[in-house]
């Protein structure tokens, strides 16, 4: 029986901060009150010009050095992202031409918080099944494109069944 194991790992974080002071003076709000309820004191955000690909870049980089390997092995790409650079072609695919990685698949995978264990599960299959040997697997996102930093309404969702009401 074939199984996966992650070889390396690698992680990028952009120079530009923004702190819970910073917050403070966009909304009405307190350092405490952000640290009581997410623990978070300060975030890093994508520059003006750093796209997503930027940051999956760095991070595919220190993966595949930390993983003793070289690009040329990766034989699957799978960035997990639901704010990718454009529709089309996929980040994944736009990682692949930077990195100079030739003739393997290369596709993004779009499920919010839970996108990158997504994208391992899908590597471990294409692994385990002999399809792939060395998939490289990225989360990167540049949210703070989208998200409206005055808005203090929190987001909500749930679920719905059918049943007697």
């Amino acid at each position: 029986m074939i199984y996966s194991r992650i070889r390396g790992t690698g992680s990028y974080l952009p120079a530009k901060v923004l702190t819970n002071a910073d917050l403070v003076n966009m909304v009405d709000t307190t350092e405490e009150w952000i640290v009581e309820r997410t623990g978070i004191r300060e975030r890093h955000i994508a520059a003006d010009k750093e796209t997503t690909c930027d940051l999956a870049e760095q991070a595919a980089r220190r993966a595949i050095e930390a993983a003793g390997i070289s690009h040329r092995d990766i034989d699957l790409i799978i960035v997990a992202t639901t704010t990718p650079d454009r529709v089309f072609p996929s980040t994944a695919c736009l990682l692949q031409d930077r990195l100079d990685i030739h003739g393997c698949a290369a596709f993004d995978v779009q499920a919010v918080c839970t996108g990158f264990v997504y994208a391992l599960g899908i590597a471990d299959k294409f692994v385990r099944s002999g399809s792939s040997k060395h998939a490289l697997v990225v989360g990167a996102e540049t949210l703070s494109r989208i998200v409206d930093w005055t808005d203090r309404v929190p987001a909500c969702c749930s679920v719905m069944a059918p049943g007697p009401w």
